[in-house]
């Protein structure tokens, strides 16, 4: 079941204009209850792609010498790694891995919720943004969106939880922050099982399409929120 909830996760993310689309203000899912709190995350780095040294036609590399190899105690050394193209790719791959960041416990913001699905259809996918509102300046508006890859079944409901290292005080006023600011969500996309989509009205997928392309990249496993 969960093999296919992540398929069908991919295939609705590699062809977001599936099926009939409607759009409208009312939302398909009901938020219960929404909450946001500081946390720590543990932020994995993306795995470096190196090539393997290149085989070239040295002596080890012919048939009896490469059969023979296999039978090689653990820790003896490859030796196409001593050719020029070998030491060549196992040095850009060092310079790679030493350039890329490191996996490491974050600070950050946990933003959950809680949806309903009223409706008579399976939910795959959810987009959806977390707002703060500085009562002193409406047009300030802190947002924080996020997908999530769901199975929300008919008349059911489920807590949906993303993680972002922004939190309301890079927005909204710090003063703001002490005497009280309004919180929101709201609902901005919604595939289900049978490629059926809705989408509210003032919101437009090109806006995220940058991080959307980026989390496409991206490990994905099932119930799990991407920040957008």
């Amino acid at each position: 079941m969960k093999i296919l909830l992540l398929l069908s996760l991919l295939l609705s993310l590699l062809v977001p204009f599936q099926g009939p689309m409607v759009t409208s203000d009312d939302s398909p899912l009901t938020v219960a209850n929404f909450k946001w709190s500081r946390a720590r995350r543990n932020v994995e780095a993306p795995p470096v792609e190196g090539e393997a040294p290149a085989r070239a036609m040295i002596p080890q590399n012919r048939n009896f010498a490469r059969n023979a190899r296999i039978n090689d105690p653990q820790g003896v050394r490859d030796p196409n790694g001593d050719t020029i193209d070998g030491r060549s790719a196992a040095m850009e791959k060092s310079v790679a891995e030493s350039r890329a960041p490191k996996s490491k416990p974050m600070e950050g913001y946990a933003y959950r919720i809680k949806v309903q699905n009223p409706t008579t259809k399976v939910v795959e996918i959810v987009f959806w943004e977390y707002q703060f509102h500085d009562p002193a300046n409406p047009d300030l508006v802190a947002r924080r969106q996020f997908l999530c890859g769901v199975n929300i079944p008919a008349g059911k409901g489920k807590d949906l939880e993303g993680f972002s290292l922004s939190g309301p005080s890079e927005v909204v006023n710090v003063n703001t922050l002490n005497s009280g600011f309004k919180e929101d969500v709201l609902i901005n996309r919604v595939e289900y099982s049978d490629g059926s989509i809705w989408q509210r009205k003032a919101w437009n997928l090109a806006e995220v399409k940058g991080s959307y392309e980026r989390v496409l990249r991206e490990p994905w496993v099932p119930g799990m929120c991407k920040g957008l």
